[in-house]
């Protein structure tokens, strides 16, 4: 089973849109993507600086739309052959329109929606998260309560984001638990946490007025890493996602009891590649930067690498 997974917030560069745009279907899906909020996606794309696609409210939206250019062609020419998709956090509204959930623009728009709400949530108080690599997970989640820091991503292969103030975030790099890595995220706020709760209320309204279908493709949720083919109820999940924990590590796990032979990462991909290479050890992956790495894909899908 080929499984196609989506990235998350952190995965963009600058100018990595720059390879895409050079062919015109794709400009001009991303000329809809921009029309649809109000945003030039292709500049930040090819030449807005690392610090101005590193804001929420522009980082989401680009990396929705990077994602959903690779997966057109993907399903245009090989829908036949994916077993299955996922993303991890935003890149859950790639995946939600890949599976038939939502239409593409309904997609953008709410994702420019979530974005915009999460960057207001993390300007109320200064927060921030860090990745914490090698702690055993009772002691680092212990840990956590002591300072008032809530786990935010736990993306499997030993690694665990945490999230919250800056000062308590401070105070776990300089005691981290025993033989654990603490190292601080370029990120703006302390996302899938209770300080995100202004976002959520703000992404359900926006979601009333979307219109859902049951998934087309089988996919998985980052909650508990189960399946669910109800479209309106991981509408539901996508909403509440944003104040909990990304569970990757049990979507990694059931994709894994579920036979996974391949694992696709559209763009900007790179990240889960990553932690698939440690969480499904052995598992062949392709992570599709540029179109010019469609290829490797469609070779995987057709059992030719």
């Amino acid at each position: 089973m080929i499984v196609v997974v989506c990235p998350g917030q952190g995965s963009q560069s600058p100018g990595f849109l720059e390879p895409w745009l050079a062919e015109s279907r794709y400009r001009d899906q991303l000329a809809e993507y921009s029309d649809a909020i109000g945003m030039d996606l292709a500049a930040h794309g090819t030449v807005s600086d690392a610090d101005t696609i590193r804001d929420t409210a522009v980082a989401q939206p680009l990396i929705v739309a990077a994602g959903l250019l690779a997966l057109s062609t993907l399903l245009e020419q090989r829908r036949e052959g994916i077993g299955g998709i996922a993303g991890h956090s935003v890149g859950e509204f790639t995946a939600a329109a890949g599976a038939g959930i939502l239409a593409p623009a309904d997609a953008i728009s709410l994702v420019a929606v979530r974005g915009r709400a999460m960057a207001e949530a993390a300007a109320v108080t200064a927060t921030g998260m860090s990745a914490v690599i090698g702690a055993d997970e009772a002691e680092l989640l212990a840990r956590l309560d002591e300072l008032g820091l809530e786990p935010a991503n736990f993306n499997g292969g030993g690694q665990i984001v945490v999230a919250g103030e800056l000062d308590a975030l401070a105070a776990l790099k300089a005691e981290p638990p025993a033989g654990a890595r603490v190292i601080p995220l370029q990120v703006a706020g302390a996302f899938h946490t209770r300080h995100m709760a202004p976002a959520v209320d703000t992404l359900r309204s926006a979601a009333t007025g979307v219109s859902t279908n049951d998934a087309s493709l089988p996919i998985w949720t980052n909650r508990d890493g189960s399946r669910v083919s109800n479209g309106a109820g991981f509408l539901d999940l996508l909403v509440g996602q944003v104040s909990s924990p990304v569970r990757w590590d049990r979507t990694m796990e059931t994709l894994a009891s579920d036979g996974v032979t391949g694992i696709i990462e559209v763009a900007p991909a790179g990240a889960l590649v990553g932690l698939a290479k440690r969480g499904l050890k052995g598992v062949p992956t392709v992570a599709i930067k540029t179109p010019d790495d469609l290829g490797a894909a469609f070779d995987l899908i057709d059992g030719k690498s």
